[in-house]
């Protein structure tokens, strides 16, 4: 928000609109040079709690506005035809076994139906309603995550680093002050998985709830630490990492609910299920692997508010815990997918997602 703007505002709802600690530009930027530069600090919780509610209304909107409306159409659509279907096949059975083309007066004499298909039962209008649920949640992550996985690839593809060259990650720290793309995609993040805490515990539980649970705390700290401690860089490529795979799982399960193409659903799954092989379970290990060993060896362990730097043998470690417990989570997570994966080779059923398709 600009200055004219918000100099309208209280000085207490500023830090809500907009982004807190400008400061100069650094003479030899080696990132986004034509960006404006700012610090960290408490004030942008401020900014993370109003982009929270940004999240919560667009959710809304488009659940109530556009997924819901539409799933309920479809599968409206679909149940009558379903209906018709099998009471045209009655028809039709019955006036052949009559022999003269009348089904009892379920036909119109020519052996076919009326038209008028049966009301559905209570049971299936039960699995619509839910399906229709399902699919309006999963709609937000279907919108989020491309949307935000594209912001997070600009930002990496400007920052000095790269995949295969984690030590990259750790050169000129501490990396103070930050362009306004890398603090708005912290920021963005942080609200979001903030966010989904809250919906975790709102909405009705599901039987992964307490792994999902952890993983966003374990989430929110990593992101919290490496904001305030200036490590914002591996902190962008971990997010870019995790988000490319959780673009495909909730398209999956929205083809699954509004039962499109049982084949497209497994395709899709598939494809998540390679992303997240190689996201999450290989270039991630390099970012772990780099952070055990590179981290100490190129960053001494420093305690310096003065200079921005915040490393110790204290933080490290836990660093290296926490991304480490992140992946232990992930690799049970990744085991029921294959579970998910081999059920389909082996017996033909379509994919479904045993982590949290089903309450608990």
């Amino acid at each position: 928000m600009s200055s004219y703007t918000t100099q309208w505002l209280h000085p207490y709802l500023v830090p809500f609109f907009s982004l807190s600690y400008p400061t100069d530009t650094p003479k030899h930027p080696d990132s986004f040079p034509d960006s404006a530069y700012y610090n960290t600090g408490p004030q942008d919780l401020c900014l993370v709690v109003t982009f929270i509610a940004i999240m919560a209304i667009s959710r809304d909107l488009f659940r109530l506005g556009v997924f819901e409306p539409f799933a309920r159409w479809k599968l409206s659509r679909d149940l009558d035809r379903k209906q018709k279907k099998k009471l045209d096949g009655k028809a039709i059975g019955k006036a052949n076994s009559n022999g003269n083309g009348i089904a009892n007066g379920s036909s119109n004499g020519n052996g076919h139906a009326n038209g008028h298909s049966s009301p559905p039962r209570q049971k299936e209008l039960r699995q619509m309603h839910r399906s229709v649920l399902r699919f309006a949640e999963q709609g937000w992550s279907a919108v989020y995550y491309p949307l935000q996985w594209s912001f997070g690839l600009y930002v990496h593809r400007n920052l000095p680093t790269r995949i295969f060259s984690p030590t990259d990650l750790w050169q000129n720290y501490p990396h103070i002050p930050i362009p306004t793309p890398v603090k708005l995609y912290y920021l963005t993040q942080t609200a979001f998985y903030l966010h989904q805490v809250l919906i975790l515990n709102a909405e009705a539980r599901r039987k992964d709830h307490l792994q999902m649970m952890t993983h966003h705390v374990i989430t929110v700290f990593l992101m919290g630490t490496s904001y305030f401690s200036n490590f914002t860089r591996v902190g962008c490529l971990i997010m870019v990492l995790m988000d490319w795979c959780d673009i495909f799982l909730p398209i999956a399960k929205m083809l699954r609910y509004i039962e499109v193409s049982q084949f497209a659903c497994d395709l899709t799954f598939g494809w998540f299920l390679v992303s997240w092989l190689v996201t999450r379970h290989i270039l991630f290990l390099f970012v772990i692997w780099s952070t055990y060993l590179d981290l100490p060896r190129l960053v001494p362990f420093a305690w310096s508010p003065e200079t921005g730097a915040y490393l110790t043998r204290t933080a490290w470690i836990t660093f290296v815990t926490s991304l480490s417990s992140l992946q232990i989570l992930q690799i049970i997570w990744f085991g029921m997918i294959c579970r998910v994966a081999w059920r389909v080779l082996t017996t033909g059923k379509g994919a479904s997602d045993d982590r949290s398709d089903d309450e608990g």
